[in-house]
């Protein structure tokens, strides 16, 4: 299945664009080739840079469902694809009883019944292969640096043919890949196997210029002056040697917290007052104070254009 929406490099950056996402040159590439070719794509990078926001813009514009996927340790894979609702096979098994029927069957045929679709539960990996809408959803498999190595040589597997055995049922198989999202946050690695499977791109914090569009697009409310300022002050920050350098997220609070204070330019009193948005350890803003909040804005005024 092609997409007519994602006919071109440039037509997948617009498209993501007028999602209010403002992808890179390579990436806006490796995912307009990730669902031109149906290969999962693997986005590695820092927490904050936009990775998860990547496949909830994707099925937006492609006019079709999310399906996610958060990973965490200890996460096996019957939670990540079915399971039975044994209390709805419980009442059944109660009312069979209880009308008379459980005498009148043999003990096979209850079994059977107990184990059918009706009471199977689908879990994100499961609804992703037996989707039934007419464009595939986009499987997000989120964080998957906090699963096991387990589940990762499943999820391998799983993403060689996209199929799925349920014992008890049978086989199911997707007529059409999901576009599938894979994200980590680098804090192990993920095995080689499952990268060869996959598009891989690393997404970095953006530049000045974008991150002044992102900032524009996501905080309308906030004057051109001031997202310039604070586009360069939070580049400056990242280059800094932080314990967790400010991502997206983290600008686009800043700047509404500065805006909802009323600052109208950054301030002493308004970066002290708002801080808080923009980094979240202790000792990063002990950091940024000791380094001088004077200076900070200095360097702001000297470096926005």
């Amino acid at each position: 299945m092609r997409y007519e929406q994602a006919q071109s490099i440039e037509s997948v950056q617009n498209g993501l664009e007028g999602q209010g996402y403002f992808p890179s040159e390579g990436l806006a590439s490796a995912l307009f080739l990730a669902i031109n070719l149906q290969r999962p794509i693997f986005l590695e990078g820092e927490p904050g840079v936009g990775k998860t926001e990547v496949a909830k813009v994707l099925s937006s514009w492609l006019d079709t469902d999310l399906i996610r996927l958060q990973c965490y340790e200890g996460l096996d894979a019957s939670h990540a694809i079915y399971e039975w609702d044994y209390s709805k096979q419980l009442l059944h098994l109660r009312t069979t009883e209880a009308s008379g029927r459980a005498k009148q069957i043999d003990e096979k045929a209850l079994e059977d019944e107990l184990y059918n679709q009706r009471f199977l539960v689908r879990r994100p990996l499961l609804q992703a292969i037996d989707y039934e809408g007419e464009t595939p959803p986009v499987l997000l498999i989120d964080e998957l640096d906090r699963a096991d190595d387990e589940f990762e040589a499943f999820l391998l597997e799983l993403l060689s043919d996209y199929s799925i055995t349920i014992p008890e049922i049978g086989a199911f198989k997707a007529t059409v890949p999901p576009i599938v999202v894979i994200t980590s946050n680098r804090t192990r690695d993920v095995h080689d196997a499952l990268k060869r499977r996959c598009l891989y791109h690393w997404v970095d914090h953006p530049g000045y210029l974008r991150e002044i569009q992102i900032l524009k697009a996501k905080a309308p409310d906030v004057s051109e002056q001031l997202i310039k300022k604070i586009a360069v002050t939070v580049e400056q920050i990242r280059e800094m040697n932080l314990y967790k350098p400010p991502g997206v997220s983290e600008s686009i609070d800043w700047a509404m917290a500065l805006e909802r204070i009323g600052n109208s330019d950054l301030t002493e009193d308004g970066i002290t007052a708002t801080i808080g948005a923009l980094l979240k350890y202790r000792e990063d803003q002990q950091k940024i104070m000791e380094y001088g909040l004077d200076k900070v804005i200095e360097d702001a005024y000297a470096r926005a254009v």
